[in-house]
Order: C-alpha cells, then structure tokens, then sequence
C-alpha cells in the first residue's frame, strides 16, 4: 500500500480521509526480534514458529535481520531504544555468539537508552548454564521462561519439551546466570486440569519468585493440532473457580494484576509489553514480525514482515510483505483493544498524544460504553470496569465503525 504523506489528508485504500493533528512528541520506540524456530510445534501454539532443522542458519539469519532493520531505519532516526524483545519460537536456541553479534549491530544503528530492557523468552529444555551467563553480559537483563505447567501429565498433553523439574532448575539457573528480574509463562485450563491442579502449578511459581507472571487460560485457535484435534478441557464452572482462586492466590503473594494475565511485584511489569500495550512504537524485525511507527505529521503505519523463514532469507524477496496507514475511523478500536487490556487502563490525554484525533472521537462509543457498564466513568481516565474486562471484545464493538 502506497500512503500520501502531506499534512493535509492521508489515502487510505483510495479514499480520503480527514486530517489528523501532527503529533506533539514521539511515543517510545522499542524492537521486536523474531526467531522462528523450535525444537518442536506445540499442539496449541498459533504462532509462527517452525521446526528447527539439526543446524540453525544462524549467522544467515541475524545477517538477514540487521539488513532488515536497516530497511527501517528512516522511520525511526533520532530516536532511542527503550527496550528489545526477542520471542518465537524459541529465541533461546541461538547461540550468545549470535544474539551478540546482533545486538552489536542493533546498538550501531539504534542507540539504546540507558535503561533498556532486553527481553529473551526461553524453554527448559534449552537452558544451559554456560549459555544463559553469557547472555547476561551481552546485556540481556530480562527472561521471559516458558513453563506452562509443572505437571508430568499436562506437559505431554501440551507437547512440551522439558519435565517440572527442568521447569523448577531453570528458574535456579536463571538467578544464578544473573537474572534478577524473570517472567514465568504459566497456562491454566489445561486437558482435564482441576482446580487443585491449576493452584498446584500456581503455588509452584510463586515459590520460584519470579518478579513476573504470565498467566492465561489456554484457547484452541485455527490453524493447531488442538484446534482439529480438541482436548476436554474444562467445565465453564471450573474455569471461573481457577481464575478467581488464582488471582487471590497472586494478590496475596504480592503480584499486582496489571493487564488480563500479567502479574508482576512492585516495580517489576514488563517494560516492552506496557510500550505496546499502551499504544507506543515499536520496529518488528524477523520472519513474520509485526511493527507500528508513528509519523510527526500523525500517520500511523502498521507493518508485517515475510512470514516463512526460507522466503525470509531469499534475497531476491523482499523483507517487507505489507504495510497499512491507519485511518481516522480506525484510530479508536485500534488504540483502545491494546490500552484496555491495562487493568488501570490508560490516561485519556494518552489517546490525543498518541493518535492526533480528538478525545471527541470516542464521545459517542464512550457514552453507550458507561451506560452498559463496561467502561468507567472517569473523565480524566479510559479503563474498563470489572466488568468490561470480563467482556472486552463487547467493550470494544462500542468503538467500531
């Protein structure tokens, strides 16, 4: 898609649409990495991820991703970092040989912020001590472990790679390779999983002492083996007493629910996820990523990178397979299913800062939003009520047009 950059109006898929304010400052900038690949596709996972081959194309790879990321650079001169994130797949399957390289490159082209978060999101079965030290003094400050369960059974019936104990050593290790701040990746709903068992896995997390924990019920989405193949998961009863007796259980161990599955001590909730979640920017490098960049003259670009990995490393295709210029009509739906997830939701001068359009823009979905009692009535604030982050895609159809 080809977008018109002057001031006075955008072309959105042909037509015109009204102007948009230049925006006053920038929102943060950070960098998402994607490494595709892993031991194994999970059942469940909807993700782009692939099969690792017995030899990674590693320095193929972090080749093709700095020569992506240079193809961004004009959007994004003059800003700084504040955090990385590298996800999957299973990022933790490159050598620190590799992830150093690259992040050297990053730094030459991007400089980073004094306090940037890195995060690398890592499994079980990949942590070798030896490794994950040397990932720490390339830099990387944050572990995001993908646990799941801690329970033989339920991590065959999730096609998991590691046993509990490799789940309980490698918070261990993680501490001992430096990491003072992790996340613990944590599923509930799971194949015949009872309450017990759900607090069982819980109350194994929090004795770990993560600074973070993820923890979300586990979905059946198209394109899975669950998804052809569906598991007996359980009852609807049951799934409401684990999500009530959890969040007690996190609350009264000292982590504060901040978004619909996150939960972090004070002080300590994801940097990265709170830019994307409150609607900043953010460059998406690596088979499939996804990116979004505001412009000073208030256009706001989405874009996707190629999603195969092979079609990714073939130089004669291009990096990028699309991008799209957000439209006035879009700009609330668009800002608001990211910011009210937030369980405090967001400052609504933060809509004007980040959008260019008018709190006034969101007057005639706000108004129905409080009078069904999803939305609060709080001027200076947009945040669902409990009830709206219970039926949050009900919230947001206020907002569609």
């Amino acid at each position: 898609m080809t977008t018109d950059s002057c001031a006075s109006s955008l072309i959105i898929g042909g037509a015109a649409s009204s102007p948009r304010a230049p925006l006053p400052t920038l929102p943060p900038l950070a960098l998402y990495i994607h490494i595709p690949w892993c031991v194994r596709k999970c059942p469940y996972c909807d993700f782009n991820s692939h099969t690792a081959s017995p030899v990674l194309p590693e320095q193929e790879y972090v080749d093709a991703l700095l020569a992506d990321l240079d193809q961004d650079l004009h959007a994004v001169y003059g800003r700084e970092l504040t955090s990385i994130f590298f996800g999957g797949g299973t990022p933790s399957l490159f050598s620190a040989e590799a992830l150093g390289r690259l992040l050297k490159g990053v730094e030459q082209r991007i400089p980073f912020a004094a306090d940037i978060e890195i995060t690398l999101e890592a499994n079980p079965g990949t942590f070798e001590q030896e490794k994950f030290v040397a990932y720490r003094k390339l830099g990387i400050n944050r572990l995001s472990i993908g646990i799941q369960s801690f329970q033989q059974e339920k991590l065959e019936a999730l096609g998991r790679i590691h046993n509990g104990d490799e789940a309980v050593r490698a918070a261990g290790m993680a501490r001992q390779a430096g990491f003072d701040n992790f996340n613990l990746d944590l599923m509930h709903g799971l194949p015949d999983q009872s309450l017990d068992d759900a607090l069982s896995d819980l109350r194994q997390a929090i004795a770990l002492k993560p600074t973070h924990i993820s923890w979300y019920q586990l979905t059946l989405e198209p394109n899975t083996v669950f998804w052809n193949q569906p598991p007996v998961l359980p009852e609807d009863d049951t799934l409401w007493d684990i999500q009530e007796a959890g969040q007690a259980l996190l609350a009264e161990h000292g982590y504060a629910q901040y978004e619909v599955s996150a939960y972090a001590q004070a002080g300590r909730p994801a940097r990265h996820n709170l830019n994307y979640w409150s609607f900043g920017d953010f460059i998406g490098i690596g088979a499939g990523a996804h990116g979004k960049l505001s412009h000073p003259d208030g256009r706001i670009v989405r874009t996707w990178k190629t999603r195969l990995p092979k079609d990714y490393l073939n130089p004669a295709k291009s990096f990028q397979a699309g991008e799209k210029s957000l439209s006035n009509e879009e700009m609330p739906f668009e800002f608001l299913m990211n910011a009210l997830r937030l369980t405090a939701g967001v400052e609504s001068r933060l809509y004007p800062e980040r959008t260019g359009l008018s709190l006034e823009t969101l007057a005639e979905g706000r108004r129905e939003a409080e009078q069904s009692g999803l939305l609060q009535v709080e001027p200076s604030r947009l945040a669902a009520t409990e009830r709206g982050q219970l039926f949050l895609n009900d919230l947001l159809q206020q907002f569609l047009n």
